[in-house]
């Protein structure tokens, strides 16, 4: 790991700015002296710290609008000048069997999570492939390592998110642009309490009722700051990776799935191979 020592002040652009993780990024951010766009469905200038007022620009954005998107980006480039950390945060949790989900909920659970950072992400890159420099951040979930039982819907966001931008890493690296995936873990935030529900189907009650029970054994998590201090680490990298794990509970999960991943694959290898067998294509002379 390679870090650099930023001498000049950057400009952050934050979705989900106004609690949560995003707030603690922001937060840090200012602290150490950065500028900061806020942008959140609800928020104020004067939810922050007065002593960074100058540097702080707080939009009222929803993601999943995409003309709003453009418009508050091009409103935090004319008051700033340019934007260096574009870090797409915002997110909400959708919980329920996948049975459960009308088609509404589905639809909503992917607005925000792929399309707000999908709009927000096409609205910085020709601001940041014009000065050949900038890094996005995506904020995606240790959900993404693997689909649980209730989350399911919300896994399939995150997936779908981290598959969108490992293309984006690649085709942003033409111009200089560099692109992270951060995959947090357990932080104390009110994801959990902001959450939506579907209408539970009687038929998994059982398994409610076993994860439940699950749940109560309890798990510790860990201050929002501590993934800021992480953040920092990271966008001040010369070399950043492209995905990054929060959190030790993350980590070690993290290469549990993948063993078991690979396990299977191995199982399974005479099987794969097999199906696989290189022919001419259908009309060509043999």
């Amino acid at each position: 790991m390679r870090t650099s020592s930023h001498a000049a002040p950057r400009t952050w652009f934050i979705t989900g700015a106004s609690r949560g993780l995003g707030r603690a990024f922001a937060d840090a951010a200012l602290e150490r002296g950065d500028r900061v766009v806020a942008a959140a469905r609800t928020i104020a200038r004067d939810d922050f710290d007065e002593r960074h007022a100058d540097r702080l620009l707080a939009l009222t954005l929803d993601v999943t609008d995409r003309a709003a998107v453009v418009a508050a980006v091009a409103t935090a480039v004319e008051h700033f000048g340019r934007l260096d950390i574009v870090v797409n945060n915002a997110g909400t949790l959708s919980m329920g069997m996948i049975e459960e989900f009308t088609e509404a909920e589905a639809r909503a659970q992917f607005e925000v999570n792929l399309f707000g950072a999908l709009w927000v992400s096409q609205a910085v890159l020709p601001h940041l492939r014009a000065q050949r420099s900038g890094h996005i951040v995506q904020v995606s979930s240790i959900a993404a390592l693997g689909g649980f039982p209730s989350t399911g819907m919300y896994s399939a966001s995150k997936f779908a998110l981290e598959g969108m931008s490992e293309a984006l890493a690649m085709e942003a690296a033409a111009f200089d642009v560099k692109l992270s995936i951060v995959q947090p873990g357990g932080y104390w935030t009110d994801l959990y309490t902001s959450l939506s529900a579907t209408t539970p189907l009687e038929a998994y009650a059982p398994l409610r009722a076993e994860l439940e029970r699950q749940w109560a054994e309890g798990s510790i998590d860990s201050q929002p700051r501590l993934a800021a201090e992480a953040l920092l680490q990271l966008v001040d990298s010369d070399d950043p990776p492209l995905r990054l794990l929060l959190g030790s509970m993350v980590y070690d999960l993290a290469f549990d799935v993948s063993r078991r991943r690979m396990d299977t694959w191995a199982r399974w290898e005479q099987v794969s191979r097999a199906a696989e067998q290189a022919v001419a294509a259908p009309g060509h002379d043999q």
